[in-house]
């Protein structure tokens, strides 16, 4: 990934043409070398983000991919927002793979991710509308021949001070013969549309099922394929036989590839019907005897070790040796699939010269450069639709490209269009994974009862060594992604040490919904309220004191103790636990209500969620994203873990997988922080604080400090055991 350029913000404007009697703007950031400088240049017009009809339709064209986080209505709300356009005629288009549509701050690729969408691009949006809007303004003032500061652009129209009224249908092919302004200027005054709860543009087609998912995607001639995988990570074909496999009606061809071997049939159930007779004979390879045990006890070996520092202040391990008073503990965090209602699945039509893939992808440049070198083409002849996605949390953005790349190695071995469909065990079984972690702290306290020292190593794999992104990510043998959330905690410890070590192994892993935060956040949080608990302090007051010279953390931290009645009693047989963390721009705080059934198993009663994201375009869309990453979030909390036994994962569908369902739903309460801050992420934070505010609460209830997740009945057995 190359460094990402220092732009001006202002310097986006590319091209206008006209297109179909409309107004064509495009927003362009210069990356690299090639593309036409002039703003009169309209060769370039495939690369607009606006258009506007003559029939007054306003088509925001969006580069990043809808999964559900609603990207397809917030970033239109702020191109609408500086172009005062009515908002009922606003509409969206998934933009085409183009450097046009590169992300405005990872550099030269199109990617949705990170929670970057809405900060990536509230700059270079904002000023897309607002160069539309002057262009517009000045289109009507040539036609009425005034000055155009006489005029004021409102709700679709362009209206003079005399009163006269040009809708921007009326004027979008005149302000497309117009010189696009050099610096646009944003409005300022009261927002139009920005900050107010706006229902999504994507919903109607969901609802009436118009909504094309990568999953329905058909064609003529189309052939569906399943492949049979291997049962254990690298492990390669020895021999097959597939004559039984091949006899069944509608089964068409029988290929080995190399992510298995590929039954093509007129359907789907014929296709799973013919992988079910194959007989395969495989080689495992170095990792058929991988487990979840060993694994674990390589890495507690490796966590009473020293690691690589990723971060060093004062000096914690001599503190530590002269202070009489150490408190040590262990946590452990499982894999975790990704495990989204959509299935991965890939179409794909090759010709002699063109390619067409349609696909929910996260991560499209990567993905058709991948499709390019199977194919043999250039990236630039594969045209690549992106689909709505039916859930992502990272899967989709996949550094191998493997559900791209297979697709594309069958359509070019059986010469007609094919849609390569996993089932959910094909996803549960021979996917990526969030790493497993484990984790070592020691900490010893001052005199008053606060963090003197605090010793961290944290052990687990990288998810980035190894990828295209490695060298822009991995400095001197720390992956970032490892250790965010514990390097870059606010909390006031003078003597503080973190420590990564990144053993290999044959599991694949992949960033997982808040990536990393998504286990530092469990143990920093977890290990904070023991030395609370340890000094007799109030969980939420000691947190308090140690963000006392962060007060935008502590207005979050002090309006969820407050929003959830911190400090008042709760009905017998209920604790309370809280937790704040800051991740992707944006601090989330939660304080959760629990108990415990007869079984022993965790009930989540309440969940209460206070976030300052900055500026907020949607506000139904932060909480909607808040209550998704509680509820994602809490299904690893309480059920979530990827195992293996002899090489295979043991888990494979939803029954042995879990997700929180209705029933077992916490009422959720979310409170959104007025912030002019800047934009920070929304489709992430929601995530990391759960699970330790959960274990927080588990222990105010009974007294078990549970350091395993997840936190079954089983592991909380084990915890009052070991105490």
């Amino acid at each position: 990934m190359n460094k990402r350029p220092e732009i001006d913000r202002r310097q986006f404007i590319k091209t206008s043409a006209l297109l179909g009697g409309g107004l064509l703007l495009a927003c362009h950031l210069p990356f690299g070398r090639g593309y036409a400088e002039a703003a009169s240049d309209v060769s370039f017009a495939p690369n607009a983000y606006l258009h506007i009809g003559q029939d007054d339709s306003v088509t925001v064209i969006v580069n990043k991919s809808e999964m559900g986080q609603g990207v397809y209505t917030s970033l239109p709300m702020l191109v609408a927002e500086e172009l005062c356009c009515d908002w009922k005629n606003v509409t969206f288009r998934a933009s085409p793979v183009a450097p046009e549509y590169n992300h405005a701050e990872f550099g030269p690729i199109m990617v949705t991710g990170g929670s970057s969408s809405v900060r990536s691009e509230w700059s270079r949006l904002s000023l897309a509308g607002a160069a539309a809007r002057e262009l517009l303004v000045a289109a009507a003032a040539e036609e009425w021949q005034i000055d155009p500061a006489t005029c004021r652009a409102e709700k679709g129209f362009v209206i003079s001070s005399s009163g006269a009224r040009l809708s921007y249908g009326k004027l979008a092919a005149r302000a497309a013969q117009l010189p696009v302004p050099k610096e646009p200027k944003l409005k300022s005054g009261k927002s139009n549309i920005l900050g107010t709860a706006v229902k999504r543009l994507d919903s109607p087609a969901k609802i009436n099922g118009r909504a094309i998912f990568g999953i329905d995607v058909h064609a003529p001639g189309m052939l569906t394929v399943v492949i049979a995988r291997p049962p254990v990570f690298g492990a390669k074909i020895v021999n097959f036989n597939a004559d039984k496999a091949r006899a069944l009606p509608g089964v068409r061809s029988v290929t080995a590839v190399e992510a298995g071997v590929a039954v093509a049939a007129d359907d789907f159930w014929q296709a799973l019907k013919g992988r079910d007779l194959l007989e395969i004979t495989w080689d495992e390879g170095m990792w058929g005897g991988i487990s979840t045990p060993a694994m674990r006890e390589q890495y507690a070996a490796l966590a009473l070790t020293p690691g690589l520092i990723a971060r060093k202040d004062g000096d914690a391990p001599a503190v530590l040796a002269a202070h009489p008073g150490r408190i040590e503990a262990l946590f452990e965090l499982p894999y975790l699939a990704h495990a989204p209602m959509e299935p991965l699945n890939c179409f794909v039509d090759l010709k002699g010269d063109s390619c067409l893939i349609r696909t929910g992808s996260q991560f499209q440049t990567v993905d058709r450069a991948a499709a390019a070198k199977v194919t043999g083409l250039k990236p630039e002849q594969i045209v690549f639709e992106t689909t709505f996605l039916g859930g992502g949390f990272g899967r989709r953005a996949c550094t191998g490209s493997d559900f791209v790349i297979e697709a594309a190695q069958v359509a070019k071995a059986l010469g007609t269009p094919v849609k390569v469909v996993r089932t959910r065990e094909d996803d549960m079984r021979a996917g990526y994974y969030r790493p497993m972690w484990y984790d070592r702290v020691v900490a010893c306290l001052d005199k008053k009862g606060y963090p003197l020292a605090w010793h961290h190593r944290i052990v687990g794999q990288s998810i980035i060594a190894g990828t295209p992104f490695e060298s822009a990510i991995v400095k001197e043998g720390i992956d970032h992604t490892s250790v965010e959330g514990a390097v870059d905690t606010l909390y006031a410890i003078p003597n503080l040490q973190v420590e990564l070590h990144s053993p290999k192994n044959g599991v694949p892993v992949l960033w997982w919904r808040s990536v990393g935060h998504s286990h530092t956040a469990f143990v920093m949080e977890s290990f904070l309220d023991d030395l609370a608990h340890t000094t007799g302090k109030d969980p939420y007051k000691y947190r308090k004191t140690l963000l006392a010279n962060h007060p935008r953390q502590l207005k979050v931290l002090q309006t969820a103790a407050r929003k959830a009645d911190w400090g008042k009693p709760l009905p017998k047989g209920r604790g309370r636990g809280i937790a704040v963390h800051q991740s992707f721009g944006s601090i989330t705080a939660q304080v959760a209500e629990v108990s415990l059934d007869k079984t022993g198993a965790i009930r989540v009663h309440r969940v209460v969620c206070v976030v300052d994201c900055g500026r907020v375009v949607n506000p139904d869309t932060v909480t909607a994203q808040m209550e998704s990453g509680i509820i994602f979030g809490l299904s690893a909390t309480l059920y979530g873990a990827i195992t293996l036994k002899n090489g295979r994962v043991e888990q494979d569908n939803f029954d042995s997988y879990p997700l929180v369902r209705m029933a077992a739903a916490p009422k959720i309460e979310v409170y959104i922080i007025d912030s002019q801050e800047s934009p920070g992420g929304v489709g992430e934070p929601g995530v990391p604080p759960i699970a330790p505010a959960v274990a927080n609460a588990l222990f105010a209830l009974s007294g078990t400090r549970v350091r395993t997740l997840p936190l079954t009945p089983e592991n909380i057995r084990a915890a009052i055991k070991k105490a």
